[in-house]
């Protein structure tokens, strides 16, 4: 199936139920690692398939899993087990697919295991929290030969097809620049949040697993830690990665020569960690630059300030000889040609509501690549060229200097300091992927 048959066969999935396009009516045995708000979501709507059954649930909140589980039954009428250890799990269950919402810094060990476990995988952006631990995702998938699709649903997202269409039919003309943003209003001073006991049932040791064991506070677990940066890489991991992925797609470049980024937090203020209290310490403001050979691409956020000022406020912007083309989400595409009396082109976004996110699409992709034996529209590989792009950015922030790569290689070119940040902490008893 090309591309444009998929969008017209894919997109009536936004407002109806699934319909049976698959080349099997085989029922995968299903398990979810991170059983939070997003876990479900991404399980729901592979629910919705008929072609899941989950078997098991792992989560390191006794709470999570348990309310997860209950949920499950509801919608398909029968209980999965729940599990505190995600390995206890893949070992006694045998999924043949795995679905991994974890944080950040769980990406990478859960995947590479239920790999190795022979089951296929949907797994969170950003594929790794360091580039180190996305190489070893990528190459584990090959090893294995199971798919992997990762959560860059806008990769199937019908208006962002239409959009890279436009894009790539010229009409934008030479490309020579593409800015990324995100911003929000509201930003004040982080007051520090007081350390406390985990609650009971959250097995905070396990939470914490890989990455260093910091003190629980509630402002952390659950939902914020990704602007603890160490479990995750603030904006422009989180929502970075999805606008790079748009460059990345457009592109035939597949990586930066040079990075460099500088931000900070002031407004938030200087970030906090005492045997007290604590705040996160993600910038709250941060500018990052990536230089290709054929063109130059930015990522910008606050989380201050908002963008009232500019007609959109998250997406990407590709400026071109012939104008600029805006990629965004609630607000689809539009193109603003250069010359004053042509008219403005247009299309709007197409979304499954109420989150926004066409899941549906993903879930179908994903289930015809493991049908068929092929790669899906976000394959890990493609993952974990558009991860590797907000991870370099971090890396260079953390430096405070520029950051010369050699993509082929992926390798940092003459500063070996800045090349040991390619590899991060790995706290026993666990061992770095690899």
């Amino acid at each position: 199936m090309n591309r444009r048959s998929f969008i017209t066969a894919s997109t009536s999935l936004i407002a109806a139920p699934y319909v049976k396009a698959q080349a099997t009516d085989r029922i995968y045995r299903t398990a979810l690692i991170g059983s939070g708000w997003w876990g479900m979501n991404l399980l729901r709507e592979g629910l919705e398939s008929k072609r899941l059954k989950c078997v098991a649930v792992a989560d390191v909140s006794q709470n999570a899993r348990e309310a997860s589980a209950d949920e499950i039954e509801g919608l398909a009428g029968h209980k999965p087990k729940d599990y505190n250890d995600f390995r206890e799990m893949l070992e006694k269950e045998k999924p043949d697919l795995v679905i991994i919402a974890t944080p950040d810094h769980w990406h990478a060990l859960t995947t590479i295991a239920a790999l190795k476990a022979g089951a296929h995988v949907l797994v969170e952006k950003p594929t790794g929290h360091s580039v180190a631990e996305s190489s070893a995702m990528v190459k584990a998938a090959r090893e294995t030969g199971k798919v992997v699709q990762v959560g860059l649903h806008r990769r199937v997202g019908p208006h962002h097809i239409a959009a890279h269409d436009f894009l790539k039919s010229g009409k934008v003309g030479d490309i020579g620049m593409v800015r990324c943003f995100a911003h929000s209003g509201g930003g004040k001073l982080e007051t520090p949040s007081p350390n406390s006991a985990p609650p009971s049932g959250l097995d905070w040791d396990m939470w914490c697993g890989p990455a260093p064991l910091r003190p629980f506070t509630n402002k952390l677990h659950p939902g914020a830690w990704r602007n603890w940066l160490d479990f995750g890489n603030g904006q422009l991991g989180d929502w970075g990665v999805h606008w790079l992925d748009q460059v990345m797609w457009w592109t035939e470049e597949k990586y930066p020569r040079r990075i460099f980024s500088s931000g900070g937090r002031p407004i938030m203020g200087a970030p906090v960690l005492n045997e007290k209290e604590q705040t996160s310490d993600a910038p709250d403001s941060q500018v990052a630059v990536f230089e290709f050979e054929g063109f130059t691409a930015t990522w910008e956020h606050r989380r201050f300030g908002d963008n009232n000022a500019e007609k959109h406020k998250i997406g990407t912007y590709f400026y071109g000889t012939n104008g600029t083309l805006h990629i965004g989400w609630r607000d689809g595409w539009t193109f603003y040609p250069s010359k004053p009396k042509d008219q403005i082109i247009h299309g709007d976004s197409q979304l499954q509501e109420p989150d926004g996110h066409n899941l549906k699409l993903l879930w179908a992709d994903f289930l015809q690549a493991i049908d068929k034996g092929t790669k899906p529209a976000c394959d890990i590989e493609t993952g974990h060229r558009s991860t590797v792009l907000p991870l370099l950015g971090m890396l260079s922030l953390k430096t405070g200097r520029s950051i010369h790569w050699d993509g082929a290689r992926e390798q940092i070119i003459g500063d070996e300091e800045a090349g040991k940040l390619l590899v991060g902490p790995c706290r026993g008893p666990w061992h770095y992927p690899g």
